[in-house]
């Protein structure tokens, strides 16, 4: 009886899985991905696939995500995280949120993204003003492989051009380093690296 029961389950979540499986997404830039290793809870985290389609996973390194689909982006972290664990670990991928036309925000706020190492990745939306040190609170911190010593602001002018300011986070928590008094603007990218093996 167990053993039908159990067959008849499997078969149901076949079905359900079937119209994902058939729409065959592929993954773009701007979208949030959802990572879960079942044997190592502190790999779990929110991805924001960069402008240039990759994503970075502490242990496994930079993938190429955008165009493909959440399988094979699923089947190439199993394949770079299998020599971290005694046997091939189980893990989950998933679509968070999809890169969705941006709605205009109010005057008072702007939008701001967080790519890599940070406690939510993503994109923010704080109120304009805010410093670069208030939003490092905002954004939930830092993750235990950030390289807190090397976070860099790009900012892009009206006219295309891109600039990129690095800021040492310890530094400013005891008081020997600048920046972080430096006003957020629309548009700004946050990137945290993952820290080094001896970093």
């Amino acid at each position: 009886m167990r053993s039908i029961f159990t067959l008849l389950i499997s078969a149901l979540i076949s079905v359900l899985a079937l119209p994902a499986l058939a729409q065959g997404y592929r993954i773009q830039s701007g979208d949030t991905l959802r990572v879960e290793v079942l044997e190592d809870e502190s790999l779990n985290r929110d991805i924001l696939v960069a402008p240039d389609g990759q994503i970075n996973v502490p242990l496994a390194g930079t993938i190429r995500a955008g165009g493909r689909t959440v399988e094979q982006v699923r089947s190439d972290l199993t394949e770079l995280l299998a020599p971290n664990f005694a046997s091939t670990p189980n893990v989950f991928v998933s679509l968070g949120a999809l890169n969705v036309p941006i709605p205009p925000l109010p005057d008072e706020t702007i939008y701001v993204y967080v790519i890599g190492e940070a406690g939510s990745p993503g994109r923010h939306a704080p109120v304009r003003g805010t410093t670069l040190m208030q939003f490092f609170g905002e954004m939930g911190g830092f993750s235990r492989f950030a390289a807190t010593k090397r976070i860099m602001l790009r900012r892009t002018d009206s006219a295309g051009k891109e600039t990129v300011y690095q800021f040492d986070y310890d530094a400013m928590l005891d008081g020997t380093g600048t920046g972080g008094s430096t006003r957020l603007a629309d548009g700004d990218v946050i990137v945290i690296p993952q820290r080094r093996l001896f970093e």
